[in-house]
């Protein structure tokens, strides 16, 4: 499948859907706090999201019942929202959150502090999203796509964390998930050559532990296998002729 490049009118609807997409991760941000359910930050997410006039691209995806994907502590990514699951001070959270605005998608992630939280977890929620910045100063037309891989997996290397293999970032557009895929960890080819017009969700999952990872029962939830803490950082970027944009700050 080919990698689409977007129109400048196509490029304007994608910087409003992500514009959008902040500003309900801003909300849910200042939301979080101990004593409530991954159910209620679910049902914050799809209100501001419809209020927008925009639809959550998460919900009915494949089947995901949700709007907001809630992954707590050991939990990577899709964890599922749940009146049961109540957080707790020193747990943290990660939201993968996305929406539809006039038929173009915006996709982004954020490794959220439950109250206070260990001197450990706050530095792989630091590792995790600096890595997403050491990754895109590689996002150059003109670079391959696996620079952006290898730039992560370099940085967050050092710190002996676990990259995950088993997900990937891709394309973004009219689609939610379009090509290519953007793996995190190094690769030897160098994938395709960055053009601009290109739009990539991009999106390091690292694990404090090993890298390998396992799917609950209910097909969605992925969780470490070691049971160590993962953190998960992602942006929709767009490809210029110079410095990257990152449409979902």
């Amino acid at each position: 499948m080919p990698v689409t490049i977007k129109s400048a009118e196509e490029i304007e609807l994608m910087r409003e859907s992500c514009r959008l997409l902040a500003q309900v991760h801003n909300e849910l941000g200042n939301a979080i706090r101990p004593g409530m359910s991954t159910m209620d930050i679910d049902i914050l997410g799809d209100s501001l999201i419809r209020k927008m006039g925009c639809i959550p691209n998460f919900k009915n995806y494949n089947g995901y019942p949700a709007s907001i994907c809630t992954s707590v502590n050991n939990e990577v990514v899709h964890g599922i929202p749940s009146k049961k699951r109540i957080l707790e001070e020193g747990d943290i959270i990660s939201l993968d959150a996305g929406l539809i605005y006039k038929g173009y998608h915006s996709d982004a992630a954020r490794t959220h502090a439950v109250g206070q939280i260990s001197p450990e977890a706050q530095k792989l929620i630091d590792v995790t999203r600096q890595s997403f910045f050491e990754g895109i100063k590689k996002a150059k037309a003109g670079n391959h796509l696996h620079d952006i891989s290898n730039a992560i997996d370099a940085y967050v290397s050092q710190f002996g964390y676990g990259i995950v293999r088993d997900l990937v970032g891709h394309g973004i557009g009219r689609k939610l998930h379009e090509a290519p895929e953007i793996p995190n960890f190094a690769q030897k080819r160098k994938g395709i050559k960055l053009c601009a017009g290109m739009t990539l969700a991009i999106e390091p999952m690292i694990n404090m532990g090993r890298a390998d990872v396992c799917w609950l029962d209910d097909d969605w939830t992925v969780v470490t296998e070691d049971d160590s803490l993962s953190a998960h950082y992602e942006n929709t970027i767009l490809i210029t002729d110079g410095e990257p944009e990152i449409l979902t700050l």
